[in-house]
């Protein structure tokens, strides 16, 4: 049996196989069409086949994606907005920042958002890391083991809010009394763990978590896959009962040449010449998390290296074209074959 096959027999509501991330809202429009476009872009992917939406929960547009003046989305109320807008399509932060949300409000959002959309909603969450906007809206940054012991305490308030419990908790970090979470519409709301830390990550998803999305290099996956299963073991957890997906941008056109040449401008544009980087170099950069060419082409990569190497699902971006028209249909209609 395949690993596809392994992870169809543990699918389950909430099963994320084929999402799509906007990460982008600069689109060279007034700010009055801003939003209509990523509601066009939300439609296309429900029509297209994917299964879950996401935006993005930072304040500031990140390094290597453009400037941080350039536009960026409060998640939970384009999420909101979205939800108004769609139909069947999941809904996620990828990934919520811990470290500027209190975990019982958390908690609150999501299940509210889940009660907005009719049950679509998965609390995507990470630890936090990017400094200037915690300094610039005036949240703790703290050190990364800081950041960690957050995140972990925060898991034991939201895991059992969003499952009818009532949390009291005494830490280091947070402290809750008898925290309640009405009204709810479920009580096993998905929670999904974004990052790629072996140890720290990837043993909170193996205790807390449904869904872990790996944000590496494609060619890192085997050694994640691996450390993802030790952690699994050391809780006592089989690894078949918590899904994966790799994040990635998706560079996709009917013509070939013209999808090389819009990541070659993409990467030009942060200073990374394609053409002079040998093979070890290109899978050490961020190249090696892009995936481009014709349709035939990026199914081959995708397949080869990612879903082969025990990957469950596939996370895309577009940044390059997801709000043209016509673009994320493309994407869909090409890769939702491979989670039929």
């Amino acid at each position: 049996m395949s690993n596809q096959d392994t992870a169809r027999d543990v699918r389950r509501h909430g099963s994320i196989r084929l999402g799509y991330q906007m990460p982008n809202f600069t689109y060279g429009q007034p700010v009055s069409e801003l939003f209509p476009t990523v509601v066009t872009q939300a439609r296309e992917a429900e029509a297209a086949g994917f299964d879950t939406v996401f935006v993005m929960d930072h304040f500031y547009q990140l390094p290597g994606l453009g400037a941080p003046e350039d536009p960026m989305l409060e998640s939970y109320t384009a999420l909101s907005g979205i939800a108004a807008s769609t139909e069947r399509i999941q809904l996620s932060a990828l990934v919520t920042g811990n470290t500027y949300r209190n975990p019982a409000l958390l908690a609150k959002t999501v299940t509210t958002l889940d009660l907005v959309s009719a049950g679509r909603a998965i609390l995507g969450i990470g630890a936090g890391w990017f400094e200037l906007e915690h300094k610039s809206y005036g949240f703790e940054f703290g050190t990364f083991t800081e950041r960690f012991e957050r995140l972990d305490e925060a898991l034991q308030i939201i895991h059992p809010m969003l499952r009818g419990e009532h949390a009291t908790f005494d830490g280091k970090w947070y402290h809750t009394d008898n925290a309640m979470n009405e009204p709810r519409l479920r009580d096993d709301l998905p929670i999904m763990l974004g990052g790629a830390g072996e140890k720290k990550t990837f043993a909170l998803a193996a205790k807390y978590a449904d869904h872990l999305n790996i944000i590496c290099n494609a060619s890192e996956l085997p050694r994640k896959i691996a450390a993802l299963h030790e952690r699994c073991a050391e809780v006592g957890r089989d690894p078949k009962t918590l899904e994966t997906s790799y994040l990635c941008f998706l560079m996709i056109d009917e013509d070939g040449d013209r999808a090389r040449k819009a990541q070659q401008d993409f990467l030009g544009n942060i200073g990374i010449d394609l053409a002079a980087m040998s093979e070890e170099e290109r899978a050490q950069s961020v190249a090696d998390r892009q995936f481009v060419g014709n349709p035939d082409d990026v199914v081959e990569q995708l397949q080869t290296r990612v879903l082969d190497q025990g990957i469950d699902g596939v996370i895309v971006n577009m940044v390059t074209n997801g709000h043209e028209p016509g673009a994320v249909e493309l994407a869909g209609r090409t890769l939702a074959p491979l989670f039929a």
